[in-house]
């Protein structure tokens, strides 16, 4: 082989090892050098992240984390509006960096992408009429309960041994227990007591049992692979934490003065330190 195809050889070599590591370049390094934090929120979920009525620009509880976790971070955010269904592809994709979106962890979540340590603990929460003598989920097993279609909170019925009535929304699910044609409804802890409070006053009146059908995680989503970026995350949510800033916003979007009236009690822990079921 001649010297001029050696040196060629050699550098054709060297542009596919430059073209590999641009590949596979360090993800927290590039959002530092754009000095932008590209977070995906929902596109109209309140009080998560919602369109404000006058401005139209969103606003809410992950909104506002988002911005947060920016500012500690030395960053801007821009916040980009998705769909619950683009939640996780778009973290894949790279077309945001990080999710913050009432993203519960789930296994086949957990397999596409990683998460951050949970910063609060959502819950499937089931509703039946006041006058059901139940008392717990265990009270429910083989009963009708009716949830909206592929969610979470059909799944969590599965896990009871329960009865899944589904479907498109979560007033049709409501409207089943009202109307006989389930025993209760599963949904969120907020979802749950937007229902019960307005059962007092139209309709047969409900009550939430207090065990939680299921325990889910909630955290940011970031791609698989990115150690440095998850590290950047996680101490950005333990600093906001110790600080106060989180329970600030969840008290400004979900606390006891707002109509979900939801007291935050847990703190950033690591996934591996909770108990709980796993949601397939």
């Amino acid at each position: 082989m001649s010297q001029v195809s050696r040196l060629s050889r050699m550098a054709a070599v060297a542009a596919l090892m430059a073209t590999g590591a641009a590949a596979h370049a360090d993800q927290w390094q590039e959002i530092a050098q754009r000095q932008e934090l590209r977070c995906g929120t929902y596109a109209d979920v309140p009080p998560f992240s919602a369109p404000d009525p006058k401005t139209r620009e969103l606003v809410g509880f992950d909104v506002d984390l988002c911005k947060a976790i920016a500012k500690e971070l030395g960053l801007v955010a821009k916040v980009t509006p998705l769909s619950v269904e683009a939640r996780v592809p778009e973290v894949k994709l790279g077309r945001v960096d990080i999710t913050v979106a009432n993203l519960a962890y789930t296994k086949s979540r957990g397999e596409q992408i990683q998460f951050s340590d949970p910063y609060y603990i959502a819950k499937e929460m089931l509703a039946v009429k006041a006058s059901d003598p139940g008392t717990t989920k265990a009270d429910f097993k083989g009963k009708r309960l009716s949830s909206t279609k592929g969610s979470t909170s059909e799944l969590s019925i599965k896990l009871n041994g329960s009865e899944p009535v589904t479907f498109q929304d979560t007033g049709s699910a409501y409207m089943a227990v009202q109307q006989n044609k389930s025993q209760g409804v599963v949904a969120n802890t907020m979802t749950i007591t937007k229902l019960v409070n307005q059962s007092q006053t139209a309709g047969i009146a409900l009550k939430m049992i207090d065990e939680p059908m299921a325990l889910q995680p909630v955290g940011i989503g970031m791609k698989k692979d990115e150690p440095a970026l998850l590290g950047k995350i996680n101490g950005a949510l333990y600093a906001l934490d110790k600080a106060g800033e989180i329970d600030q916003l969840w008290a400004k979007w979900l606390g006891p003065n707002t109509e979900y009236k939801m007291v935050r009690t847990e703190k950033v822990t690591p996934l591996s330190e909770l108990k709980f079921e796993l949601l397939p």
